[in-house]
């Protein structure tokens, strides 16, 4: 299942991609502490699950029977390894500010750890995997959202182009997990299982993030507060809570395919002119 406005051809690639933090202000979203510690739970979150996920397909490649499908299992393991990468140079900023962000990306490894590395009883690959196309289904619903959030145009430019930059190559591969899940097993049962799991267990880390770093931050006014997600989804800073959970029941629709949602022309157009990805 494509969109019409989806290229045909596409190929996936791992991009090179080089960032200069080096004038990186500690509040990169201008006049908002707290809601620049929302948005920095991603680089605290996501590059543990990113880990996880290159080698969870590394181990699915040789089941995979599909030679196009494998090729672009091959892509998706070459991007993810670069996000979490990308997204590891920012904890670094942040060490160097004095925030000490390993209290809970050690809680994250841990929680990855046992949704995707067999932690729970009777979990193999299969299951695993549906975990992977739920958790990429959210991703790459925030991909798209970065991309057409103009609330950040005048947020930090570096910052910027790491978080769309992540987020059109998330819509780019928006179907590969979901495609890969349903190769080996298409089972929604197992589809809606792992979604249950997923969005509770992301929504209460992404607030418990929240709440680590605006606390660990001397320089922040005051702590998150769930309002918080509120008003700056109002203002188009921060993904909408409502169309959030609007994008998690559509998982649960037994026709839903991940190319129902987002562009992947929008998303190769800002790959093209990114400064990252073209430096």
């Amino acid at each position: 299942m494509t969109r019409v406005d989806d290229p045909a051809d596409l190929v996936l690639v791992a991009r090179d991609v080089h960032f200069d933090w080096a004038g990186l202000p500690l509040h990169w979203v201008p006049g908002e502490p707290v809601g620049t510690h929302v948005l920095n739970v991603l680089h605290l979150l996501l590059p543990a699950g990113e880990r996880f996920f290159v080698d969870l397909f590394t181990q699915a490649l040789p089941r995979i029977a599909d030679d196009d499908l494998a090729d672009q299992v091959r892509g998706f393991i070459g991007q993810e390894a670069m996000h979490a990468r990308a997204h590891d140079e920012v904890l670094d900023v942040l060490r160097a500010a004095g925030i000490d962000t390993r209290p809970y990306t050690d809680q994250v490894e841990w929680i990855f750890g046992w949704l995707l590395g067999g932690g729970w009883e009777g979990q193999g690959l299969v299951e695993r995997l549906a975990v992977v196309a739920a958790i990429e289904h959210l991703t790459s619903v925030l991909g798209d959202w970065v991309l057409g959030a103009s609330a950040l145009d005048d947020a930090d430019p570096v910052m910027l182009d790491l978080l769309r930059w992540h987020g059109a190559e998330e819509v780019e591969h928006r179907c590969v997990a979901f495609d890969t899940l349903a190769h080996l097993d298409d089972s929604y049962l197992c589809r809606a299982r792992a979604r249950l799991l997923v969005a509770p267990v992301l929504t209460w880390l992404w607030a418990r993030g929240a709440l680590f770093l605006t606390a660990a931050d001397p320089t922040c006014p005051r702590r998150a507060r769930w309002s918080d997600w509120l008003r700056l989804g109002g203002r188009g800073l921060v993904p909408d809570p409502f169309a959030m959970a609007w994008q998690v029941a559509r998982w649960f629709r037994p026709g839903y395919h991940p190319s129902q949602d987002g562009s992947t022309a929008r998303a190769v157009a800002y790959l093209g002119t990114s400064p990252a990805a073209n430096r």
